[in-house]
């Protein structure tokens, strides 16, 4: 049976094999054919741009921006809007028209106006042809989508640090050229290998530009205690990773009566110094982004999706789902404007009043806020702690959380780790474990807590800083493990970075990627060291010794 769709960019993906009848994210066969042609059309607006800066022209930003958000649109469990994806092709092949016509060259100089008299019906026929299995050799093919893969990862970084203002010229100009080479046939299996741990350096300058957008724009994160409980006060729950949308809010909910709660990767929010001073940012609301279906639903009030992870939200709370910036889902309200002054949130604020408070689900506080610069003030207090023997090793558990049962593996891991360790996390995999009492050591907290993933940037500067403190030639003489739950695409860009950086041995779970053919998991594997997990107590044996 022909398969209706084919993806496997998630650690979900049906069988670690591919989604084929539809997604497990919950985006429909139409829809993800839609984004592959998406996918598609963006190389070629790369390989139009690539050819520009050879020319020694310049690309206009909003250009490379629209390269960005098309790539963030199709991140797992961003946006599942069938109509957004076709205007986005046509608007995308629009702009390579333009561009073209620059260039001088004249050909398909009607392709947009081609495309945009084309049903959506029609599109998706054509994706067939250009979705990830157009690619025949099963390692090229692999090779070429973990490209694509860190390069989508790469977008987020880029889409929140242009949404305060920061750009890099060439981070944009690497990513729209590595694009363009995921369609070059004479590019050999070494080629893409060399590509993609090059996308892994630039991954960190990407992660280094948003910190510096962050910490520059918002203070250096603090150790902070959050509350977890609720107020009785009507209130808008918001998810996903945009701080700029964050502060957009709290400014116009000032002196309405609506308390903001923050759910999911928003929950480090809490630890910037800019936020603190308002009185109504008032704490979490909940767990992991795969727990929306139940916490939705008990917050009463309006949830603001500002960036990825939706699930397909239940119809009986899906009135108040909003969704901004890249983020999309059918009967959905979507608050328009470009994380900027002329986003305007009067109709989310106006549809809390009307709603009753949050129902309380817990309380009590989780502490984070362990970003760098603030591990890095006590890197005194840590040294001695480890040249001392209190602390015996470091376990980054950072990445992401999910549905499966098999996650629950972390909480074990977590629980069953010797009192002498310390986890070093970001990202929602840190809801695995984030509530469980496990003690400090010597008052540093047993679980320190980076903030999202989009703040692993933190964990590589403290491991590099550990490894000048203690005098090391090779980052792996730390006494470090890396043990980290993946689930899309941020992971990934992640992943290359650590690998850059020569971090070896990294275990990753609780499944391998579904996109690593044989022969390519068995070069990291030989190359690098990556495993996957087994079981809590064999895992930690390994580890400690």
């Amino acid at each position: 049976m022909e398969n209706k769709m084919f993806c496997f960019q998630c650690q979900e993906t049906a069988g670690c094999s591919g989604c084929t009848k539809s997604g497990v994210c919950g985006k429909s066969p139409q829809l993800a054919r839609l984004q592959d042609l998406l996918i598609y059309v963006t190389k070629g607006l790369s390989d139009v741009t690539t050819r520009l800066r050879s020319e020694g022209k310049s690309v206009d930003i909003k250009v490379n921006h629209m390269i960005t958000m098309n790539l963030f649109a199709t991140i797992t469990n961003v946006n599942f809007d069938d109509e957004v994806f076709y205007a986005k092709i046509v608007e995308t092949l629009k702009i390579k028209e333009e561009l073209l016509s620059e260039l001088g060259n004249k050909e398909n100089l009607s392709e947009a106006a081609l495309w945009n008299s084309t049903s959506k019906s029609e599109m998706e026929e054509k994706s067939a042809k250009v979705g990830v299995l157009s690619t025949e050799n099963e390692d090229i093919r692999s090779l070429r989508e973990l490209v694509v893969y860190g390069i989508k990862g790469m977008s987020a970084y880029m889409k929140h640090a242009n949404a305060l203002g920061y750009e890099n010229e060439e981070i944009d100009a690497f990513m729209q050229e590595s694009l363009a080479k995921t369609m070059d046939d004479s590019l050999t299996a070494d080629d893409l290998v060399a590509l993609a741990l090059n996308a892994g350096k630039v991954g960190v300058d990407a992660m280094a530009l948003l910190d510096s957008a962050n910490t520059e724009t918002y203070g250096h994160p603090e150790i902070t205690k959050v509350n977890i409980g609720v107020r009785n006060n009507p209130a808008i729950l918001i998810s996903g990773h945009d701080l700029k949308d964050l502060e957009l809010l709290l400014k116009q909910t000032e002196g309405t009566g609506v308390d903001v709660y923050t759910h999911s990767e928003m929950l480090p929010a809490h630890y910037y110094p800019a936020f603190k001073k308002y009185p109504h940012f008032v704490g979490n609301y909940g767990n992991a982004w795969w727990k929306q279906k139940e916490e939705f639903e008990s917050f009463n009030g309006p949830i603001l999706m500002t960036t990825n992870c939706l699930v397909p939200p239940k119809d009986s709370y899906k009135d108040r789902v909003y969704t901004t910036g890249a983020v999309g889902f059918e009967g959905c309200k979507h608050i328009k404007g470009n994380s900027e002054s002329d986003k305007d949130f009067t109709e989310i604020i106006e549809h809390a009043k009307k709603c009753p408070p949050p129902t309380e689900i817990e309380t009590g506080e989780i502490v984070g806020g362990f970003a760098h610069n603030q591990v890095l003030a006590l890197a005194d207090q840590i040294v001695e702690a480890v040249k001392s023997g209190a602390i015996k090793k470091f376990f980054v558990m950072a990445g992401c959380d999910g549905r499966a049962k098999s996650r629950n593996y972390y909480t074990e891991f977590a629980k069953a780790l010797p009192k002498d360790t310390v986890i070093l996390t970001a990202g929602c995999a840190k809801y695995k474990y984030n509530k469980l009492d496990l003690g400090d050591i010597g008052g540093i907290p047993r679980v320190l807590d980076a903030g999202q993933c989009n703040d692993c940037y933190s964990l590589a500067v403290i491991a590099l800083k550990l490894k000048e403190v203690f005098e090391l030639d090779d980052i792996n003489d730390l006494p470090i493990a890396f043990n980290i739950a993946w689930y899309e695409q941020k992971a990934v860009i992640v992943l290359l970075s650590l690998l850059y950086l020569g971090v070896k041995n990294i275990h990753l779970g609780p499944t391998l990627p579904a996109f690593l053919s044989p022969n390519v998991a068995k070069v990291l594997v030989e190359n690098f060291g990556i495993g996957g997990i087994s079981t809590v107590e064999e895992d930690i044996k390994m580890f400690m010794e």
